[in-house]
Order: C-alpha cells, then structure tokens, then sequence
C-alpha cells in the first residue's frame, strides 16, 4: 500500500521517442559542450607560468614570489567561487544564458589581461583581478558537465563524459604549443596605437583566447538547444525551462538523492585533483633538487612529460570507455587509485645515493671558490644546481632516480585521468533525472578548492620536511580514498538502478 501510495502521489512525466532531427541536434549541442570544454583548457594552458612570471615581474617592480602565488590560485579560486553560481543558475534558466555570460566574462578578462602594463600603479593587482576573473569564467564547467549528463543516457554517460575529458586534455596540450608559436612575436611585438595595445609574446595568448572564446559564444547561440533525456534515453521536457504545462519533478528528485553517495564523490574527487595538483606543482622543484637541473631545463623537461601524459591521458579516456562497459565504473575508480598509489610509493626516495647540494663543493674548497669568483662576474646570470642548503633534509634523505620519477610520471598519467572521468561519470548517475547543475557546481569547486591547497601542500610539507614526507603523505590519502570508496561502494550506484527501474 505505501508503495502503491507513492506511485499515486508520483507527478507523470511526458516522454517521447526521439525524432532522427531531435538526436542529431542533441549530440550536435553536446559536441558544442565538447569544443567549450576544449576553449576552456585551451584559454587557460596558453597562460603558462614562466613567461607569465617574466610579466609580472616586469610591469610591477613590487611584485614577489608570494604575490605571484596568489596569481596562480586566483584562476582557482575564481572557479571555485563562481560553479555553484552558474550551476544554481543553469537549474532555472536555458544553459545558454550561463555559458554566454560566463564566456563574455572570460573574453573580457583576457582583453583586461593584455592591458594590465597601462596603469601607472598597483599593476600587480590588476594581473591578480584579472586571473580571478578568468577562473570566475571557468565556472562554467559545472554546467558543461550538468548538459552532458543530463543530455545522455545510462549507455552514453561513460562514453560522453570520457570523450569530454579528452577534449580538456587536448586543449592542455595544445594550449602551450599555441603559446611557443606566438614567441617569435618576441617580447617588443608590436604597438597597434589606435587601441593602446602592445601586442607582444605575453599579450597574444591571452588575446588568442579572447577569440576563441567570441567563437565559443557564436556557436552556442547559432547551434545549442536544450535537450534532456531520461535513463532510458527517452526525450524529457527541459525543466531549467518550463511552460505552464510542464511538470516539475525536481522536488521529488531531491527526496530520493542518496546523500551520503553524493558526499563521498565529492570527496573522492577532491582527493583525486589534489592529489594531481601537487604532482604537477611538485615536478619542477623536485626534479631541480634531485636531478640538479637549472630551472629553464627543469621547466622544458616537464614540459615535455606533462605533454606525453596529455597524450597518454587520450589513450586512457578511450581504454576507460572500454573497461567501463565490460566491468562497470566503480572497479575502473578503484584500479586508478590504486595506479596512483603505486605511482607515489615509488616515489619514495631509498638507497645509499643522496642528492647534490647546492655549493658544497665551492664552501669545501676555496680555490674553487677564487676561481668561481674571478670567472663569474656579480651581475651574471649564473645559476646554482642542486639541493638548497636550507632544505636541512637534503643532507639525510636518498635521491630519487630519474628511473623512479619517469615510472611515477607513467603510472599517475595513467590513474590519475581514469580516476577523474570515473568521479563525476558516477557523480552524474547518483544524481538521477534531477537538474545537476548545483551539485555539478559544487563538484566543480571542490576540485577548485584542491588545486589551490595543492601548491600550499607543496610550500609547507615537501620544501620543509622532504619528498619522504609528503609522498608518504600522499599515500596514507589515497589509501583513505580506497578504503572510503571500498566501504560506500554499495551505495555508489546510479539513481535508477538504487530504486530497481534498470537493472546494473
């Protein structure tokens, strides 16, 4: 009777098969979501850090390396404020409204960016505004990922969410060696007066991505339409914007979430992108203090890796698709974590071979220091290797091998983007027909809020205590990831199959 009670209380939902026109048009607007996720990457992975460090330094003398970090986390903490924002939008109004405004923002920030050098003063800060706003633009992931997941059904989810991924990391690819070609534009450039502007190899990737965000909100307005499908993959009427006549079952979406599935794939993906976060913030000072590389060969040379893990990343997206349909979405999460947590263990430095400190040699021996001394004149630009002296556990802690590092690199690229589809493909499904873009919002922001603290990890556990510490430190959260995912496992399950409307 209780049962019977509340299908009678259940408001009808009105499905229709959907037309050949309905299901071109809805994969048309879900590949627009695909190339804004791929701008989105893009316009970001065309900032990189060492030329963006050579700016900022040279349009504010006042500037320092710890204001520069709070440029760096600007980007993420913009992100983080604005995804519950525009999701707690998208729920109400048409996706366009949101993306639009969201990409309007981003475009202007980046115009904002090329002009930072005409104020007189506080230049810094206007850097600092203006790559907050360029992450509060990036907050339209959340509702990139809310369409998807509510454009798709059960069978297609996997599949549509990991094809996105692979959009993201080829726009992360291609973003940096979109900025190496517009280097022979060299740091004078040229002036284009009428504007004021000074188009140089610092101003034109950020200009190169205020065009391609113009031609991102010219294809959301001229191709993306609203479509929403059930489990089944039946065509549902859009409830972020209703008529008089349609029936809104968010309320009764909302009742029948499981909370506790929600929370904890909220902090699996948190895990997941901190744990990315300080692996990719780690590689240049690890491998400079380790390998005793100069900076510039420290940033080529992870430069190089993090751009064969994109392409690694593809080939993953496409094995997950794979696996996914064979043995299901929880054991492809479980096998990444578990990928990532050897490719830390081997991490951990051991052996009798300890890194070279910086100076060691020229303080043991003062010829080598005479010399040094009349070879190297006060303004050159010649720079130390290996170790600092300050880091005290340089003296006491084994170097990790170029071997041990490159094996890391390997295995993360490949836990790391098998674990980040898997979070949200799953978070989606738990979620059910409801609109996602709050709870997409929130994901977004959690994982905003874990690329911030990730640099902070870094500063305070490895350059103080080791890479000892911190890797282990690493291995003890995802171990905690595994066993939290083990213990809710039964509950990571999607919103239909929980209440027995299809079968797993």
């Amino acid at each position: 009777p209780d049962m019977l009670r509340s299908e009678v209380k259940r408001p009808t939902l009105k499905f229709h098969l959907l037309s050949n026109e309905d299901y071109k048009s809805r994969w048309r607007s879900i590949r627009v979501m695909y190339f804004t996720m791929f701008l989105s990457s893009v316009g970001e992975s065309c900032l990189p850090s060492t030329p963006y460090t050579k700016l900022h330094f040279k349009i504010d003398d006042s500037a320092n390396a710890t204001f520069l970090g709070w440029v760096v986390a600007a980007y993420s903490l913009g992100q983080m404020v604005a995804s519950p924002i525009f999701g707690f939008w998208s729920n109400h109004r048409p996706r366009r409204e949101q993306l639009v405004c969201s990409i309007f923002i981003n475009v202007s920030a980046n115009v904002y960016y090329s002009y930072v050098y005409l104020p007189t003063t506080n230049n810094k800060f206007h850097m600092l505004m203006a790559r907050a706003f360029v992450g509060f633009g990036a907050g339209n992931v959340a509702v990139v990922r809310s369409y998807v997941a509510g454009a798709t059904s059960l069978k297609e989810r996997t599949s549509a969410m990991a094809n996105m991924s692979a959009c993201q990391a080829l726009g992360f690819i291609l973003g940096p060696a979109l900025q190496a070609g517009l280097s022979f534009i060299g740091e004078h450039g040229v002036t284009v007066k009428v504007i004021d502007l000074q188009l140089n190899m610092y101003t034109a990737p950020a200009l190169l991505a205020a065009l391609f965000g113009v031609i991102n909100i010219l294809l959301v307005l001229l191709i993306l339409r609203e479509h929403r499908v059930d489990d089944h993959g039946r065509h549902i009427q859009a409830i972020n914007y209703m008529s008089e006549d349609q029936v809104d079952i968010s309320e009764e979406s909302e009742g029948d979430i499981d909370q506790v599935a929600v929370l904890t794939s909220n902090i699996l993906f948190f895990i997941v992108m901190f744990i990315f976060a300080v692996f990719e913030t780690i590689a240049t000072p690890l491998s400079m203090d380790m390998f005793a590389w100069t900076r510039k060969d420290a940033v080529f040379y992870n430069g190089v890796i993090i751009s064969c893990i994109g392409f690694e990343s593809i080939l993953v997206f496409v094995a997950v698709k794979m696996a996914s349909q064979r043995i299901g979405d929880r054991p492809v999460l479980l096998g990444g974590l578990a990928i990532i947590f050897c490719g830390f263990f081997i991490l951990l430095p051991w052996g009798n071979h300890y890194p070279k400190i910086q100076w060691a040699d020229i303080k043991n021996n003062s010829m080598v220091s005479q010399t040094l001394a009349t070879t190297v004149p006060s303004n050159s630009s010649f720079e130390s290797t290996g170790c600092p002296l300050e880091q005290t556990w340089c003296q006491y802690t084994p170097a990790i091998s170029l071997a041990q590092y490159i094996t890391s690199d390997i295995l993360i690229g490949v836990g790391y983007p098998a674990c980040n589809v898997m979070s949200y493909t799953l978070y989606s499904k738990i979620l059910g027909p409801k609109p996602q873009g709050v709870y997409m919002g929130w994901l977004t922001a959690s994982g905003s809020g874990a690329r911030t603290l990730g640099p902070v990890f870094v500063s305070q556990v490895y350059t103080i205590l080791g890479p000892r510490w911190a890797f282990s430190l690493i291995c003890g959260m995802v171990l905690g990831a595994i066993i939290l995912l083990g213990s809710a496992y039964h509950r990571l399950i999607a919103f239909s199959v929980r209440l027995g409307r299809i079968l797993e």
